[in-house]
């Protein structure tokens, strides 16, 4: 039984504030971190750029797929809800616990911790700086999005146009300035590690999912999902490609590998430090833009369960003056606060919140793939504002892509990774308290 609530989830969405969300999620901070790594298990410049399309093309996939899973059954609750229709309620439980616990939460540490690392050289705050910036980066971007959509909304458009502001300057000095880096006095070689090189390419991709969650404050969304998905999956791809292209005309292959800070060493060698420092003030504006999408659409999976779960009850309200479910925000700040204590302990909070989300991410994203053969069976009649071209090779070849990066994230991850599985099977008892299989109303 459904919580008594005063409002709920209203479209307040254009296609625009859809893209500009789901972007901004997507390019944070690993553009400039990852193409290092990328070039050092590829074997050429084309194939550097090539995998770069390839990512791109594999996130196309799952953004048809979930384009289709998103026009026929809209909710705030997203993935939650997907996996409560295919699966039943146990499942998309135990799928919102570990959203709440380690997937999201575990996401906004890690953005937070990157942050700090940057905020910390423009204003050092002694040897636990960086985890103190990220703490109040996360407690500064929860009490905006308690205060409400518009604000969120509004505070995502500059921060994410600041972004693309930024790429576009990195794109130009590559292109424009001239500036060529002399190649290391030790060349490094690649590893040839191609699926490795698609790991990390992935990871700078992730974050396009979390579109599913505005389908309940979409305007139209049957007709604007795809939209959002397909035109946000294209920019980023473009963009993405841009850049790297521009990072690879500046210091070549060679020179990729052995930079430890692309973005930086680029802007340095067109502009000096002080172009270097200007970067990193820019990937500190990046960084928060991707924190503040993040926070944004994940404390939708709490409300979702606060309807289902009469122990949550307090979750499913949705507070009709900010346009939001309030509590739930306050909770998921509270919680991923906690994981900052958890990471700045560890000495390395960033490697620790990937090793600890990665796998728990990729089973569920697989298992939300394979709920769209399960509802296209279970309900053939229905109609589709969206069909997935070319079902079922497409979600086929994404399923298949899922089942790979599990299989890699639990291969390259350490002891992170156990910790967070271990939180995931902690939330079993909650399925003693969900309701009976049965399909959730839409």
């Amino acid at each position: 039984m459904s919580p008594p609530a005063e409002a709920a989830p209203r479209p307040m969405l254009s296609v625009f504030d859809g893209v500009l969300i789901t972007a901004g999620i997507v390019i944070g901070v690993g553009i400039f971190k990852t193409p290092s790594l990328v070039a050092g298990g590829v074997s050429s410049g084309a194939e550097f750029i090539g995998v770069w399309l390839l990512g791109g093309l594999v996130t196309l996939i799952g953004a048809l797929c979930y384009a289709e899973l998103a026009a026929a059954h809209p909710h705030a609750g997203g993935e939650y809800h997907f996996l409560a229709r295919a699966f039943g309620r146990p499942l998309a439980v135990l799928f919102g616990w570990a959203r709440g616990t380690v997937i999201q939460t575990g996401a906004i540490a890690a953005v937070a911790f990157v942050y700090g690392d940057y905020a910390q050289v423009v204003l050092p705050l002694g040897s636990a700086g960086g985890a103190i910036h990220a703490g109040i980066a996360i407690a500064a971007f929860t009490a905006l999005n308690y205060a409400g959509s518009l604000e969120s909304k509004r505070t995502q458009i500059v921060l994410e146009l600041l972004t693309l502001a930024t790429l576009a300057i990195v794109v130009l000095v590559g292109v424009l300035s001239g500036a060529k880096a002399a190649p290391p006095a030790t060349p490094q070689a690649g590893h040839g590690a191609f699926g490795l090189a698609m790991v990390f390419v992935l990871l700078t991709y992730g974050g396009w999912n979390e579109a599913a969650y505005l389908s309940a404050e979409l305007r139209d969304p049957q007709r604007n999902m795809v939209r959002v998905l397909v035109l946000a999956t294209v920019a980023v791809t473009a963009i993405y490609v841009a850049v790297n292209a521009a990072f690879l005309s500046v210091f070549g292959l060679e020179g990729l590998r052995a930079s430890k800070a692309v973005g930086a060493d680029m802007m340095r060698l067109a502009a000096g430090d002080a172009g270097a420092v200007l970067l990193s003030l820019c990937v500190v504006v990046a960084a928060l833009s991707t924190l503040n999408a993040t926070i944004f659409t994940g404390a939708r999976v709490y409300y979702a369960m606060g309807r289902d779960l009469p122990v949550l009850q307090r979750l499913g309200l949705w507070d009709g003056r900010g346009l939001n479910p309030a509590n739930a925000i306050l909770v998921q700040g509270a919680i991923a606060l906690g994981l900052v204590v958890f990471g700045a302990l560890t000495r390395g909070g960033f490697q620790a919140m990937v090793d600890y989300t990665a796998p728990v991410f990729w089973f569920f994203l697989l298992m939300v793939g394979l709920a769209l053969f399960v509802l296209r069976r279970r309900e053939p009649g229905r109609a589709l504002p969206f069909r997935v071209p070319l079902y079922p090779v497409t979600p086929a070849l994404f399923c298949a892509t899922c089942a790979y990066m599990l299989y890699s994230s639990l291969a390259y991850t350490g002891l992170g990774a156990l910790v967070g599985i271990a939180v995931v099977l902690a939330g079993l008892p909650l399925l003693l308290l969900s309701p009976p299989r049965t399909a959730p109303a839409e």
